[in-house]
C-alpha cells in the first residue's frame, strides 16, 4: 500500500505587513491599505511564505500543495516551481479577511493535513474563525502585530516544522493562542490586547520532565502519564462514555483507573465505573447511540494498526457516530519511533470512511504532552 501524498494547505495575507515600514501601525483596513500602496510599501508575504516553503525542496514528490488564486498563495508555488491545486478564487484584487476565511473554509472542506499562512494577528483571528481546532495550523510572521501564539518565529523555523511532518517525524501538538491588539488605540499609544480562541499547532518535538531519562522514555513512567491525563478528561466529561479499545496502554489506563479490563476487547466507561465489558459492535451502538461518546484506541507496535486490528467491534457505524474529533489515541513515543516514520493504518472495513478519516491525528504521549502523526 503506496502512502498517499501530504496535503499542505497554504494561505498568503499578501497585504500583511505593508504598514509596518511605514509606522501605520498596521495593516487592518482597506483605507490603511491603500495608503500604504500609495505611499510606496511593498507586499513582503509572499517573499516571507517562500521562505518557509523552499526548506521543502528536498522532500519533491512528498506532497502537494492546495491554495488560493494569485498572490493568496498560488504565485509563490509558481515561483518555486511546487505542485499545487488552486481551490479558492477571490472576487477582487485587494483581499479581504473574509477571502482569508473563504479560503480557510475551502482547505477545511479539502481535508488537508496542516494549513500554513502567512500574515499578522488579524489573519490568525480570520483562520481561527473557520478553523478553530479541526486542523492543524502554523503561521509564518509576515505582519506588523505578530501577538498570537500561532506564529514560528520565522519563516525558516516555519518550514523546518512542515519538513518534519512531510517527512512522518514525530512533532509536538501543542494548543496555542491567538491574540490580537485594538490597531485604533495602538495608533494613539495604548496597546489593547483580546483573546480571541486557540488553536492546534505543530512544533518541534519536546518531552516533559518526567518522561526525559538520559535520553530514553521509562515506560511504566510515561504510561503513567498517560492514564493521569486521560482520567482528567473523563472527570472533566462526567455524562461522555469514553469506549476503551484494546492494547496494553488502554490497559493502563483501565489498571490506573483502577477497573478491570478486557485486554482484547472493547469495555465502556462513564463516570468512573465499567459501564460494559467485551461488547460487540451491536451492543456498543446500542449503548452510545444519540450519547456523548469518545473512544479510546492505542497503535499496534510494529505495524502500526490503529483501527482493524484487534477492534473490530468498532464498526464503521460507531467511528461515524463518534467522529475523529472524538477519537482519542493514545502511545508512548518510543511506540511510534518505532514505526520508522511509516503512517498509522486505518482498516475499519469502510475504505470512504478510512479516506474521511486519514490525514494527522493528535495522539497522547505524556501527561499534557501530544504530538500530530499522519494516518493512512
Amino acid at each position: 500500500m503506496s502512502n498517499p501524498q501530504f496535503r499542505l494547505g497554504v494561505i498568503v495575507n499578501p497585504f500583511a505587513g505593508i504598514g509596518g515600514a511605514l509606522a501605520l501601525k498596521g495593516s487592518d483596513g482597506a483605507q490603511v491599505r491603500e495608503k500604504a500602496l500609495a505611499m510606496g510599501a511593498e507586499k513582503k508575504a509572499n517573499e516571507k511564505m517562500a521562505k518557509a516553503l523552499s526548506i521543502l525542496e528536498a522532500l519533491s514528490g512528498k506532497f502537494t500543495v492546495v491554495t488560493a488564486q494569485g498572490e493568496m498563495g498560488e504565485s509563490v508555488c509558481v515561483s518555486l516551481g511546487l505542485p499545487y491545486e488552486v481551490i479558492y478564487s477571490p472576487s477582487c484584487t485587494q483581499t479581504e479577511g473574509e477571502d482569508s476565511e473563504k479560503a480557510a473554509q475551502a482547505m477545511l472542506e479539502a481535508n488537508v493535513d496542516l494549513l500554513l499562512f502567512a500574515g499578522g494577528d488579524g489573519t490568525a483571528r480570520n483562520i481561527c474563525n473557520v478553523v478553530g481546532a479541526a486542523i492543524p495550523v502554523l503561521g509564518v510572521p509576515a505582519g506588523c502585530k505578530i501577538h498570537s501564539g500561532v506564529y514560528c518565529v520565522s519563516p525558516a523555523a516555519a518550514g523546518q516544522v512542515v519538513s518534519q511532518m512531510i517527512a512522518g517525524e514525530l512533532v509536538s501538538e501543542m494548543e496555542a493562542e491567538v491574540r490580537d491588539i485594538d490597531e485604533n488605540a495602538f495608533r494613539q499609544g495604548k496597546v489593547i490586547a483580546k483573546h480571541y480562541g486557540e488553536m492546534r499547532v505543530p512544533a518541534e518535538l519536546t518531552y516533559i520532565q518526567a518522561v526525559k531519562m538520559g535520553g530514553k522514555e521509562d515506560e511504566a513512567l510515561v504510561l503513567d502519564d498517560i492514564a493521569a491525563y486521560v482520567s482528567e478528561m473523563m472527570e472533566d466529561e462526567p455524562d461522555t462514555y469514553f469506549v476503551m479499545g484494546s492494547g496494553s496502554t488502554v490497559d493502563a489506563i483501565m489498571e490506573y483507573l483502577g477497573l478491570e479490563n478486557t485486554l482484547l476487547g472493547v469495555d465502556v466507561v462513564r463516570q468512573g465505573k465499567r459501564e460494559a465489558s467485551d461488547v460487540t459492535a451491536s451492543q456498543l451502538i446500542a449503548l452510545t447511540q444519540g450519547k456523548p461518546c469518545k473512544v479510546v484506541l492505542t497503535v499496534i507496535g510494529g505495524q502500526g494498526h490503529l483501527l482493524g486490528r484487534g477492534n473490530q467491534q468498532l464498526s464503521p457505524e460507531f467511528i461515524r457516530h463518534v467522529g475523529k474529533q472524538n477519537m482519542i489515541v493514545v502511545a508512548t513515543k518510543q511506540k511510534i519511533r518505532g514505526l520508522h516514520g511509516k503512517p498509522l493504518r486505518l482498516d475499519s472495513g469502510d475504505e470512504r470512511l478510512d479516506a474521511q478519516l486519514s490525514g494527522a491525528f493528535t495522539i497522547i504521549t505524556g501527561y499534557k504532552d501530544k504530538v500530530l502523526y499522519n494516518a493512512v
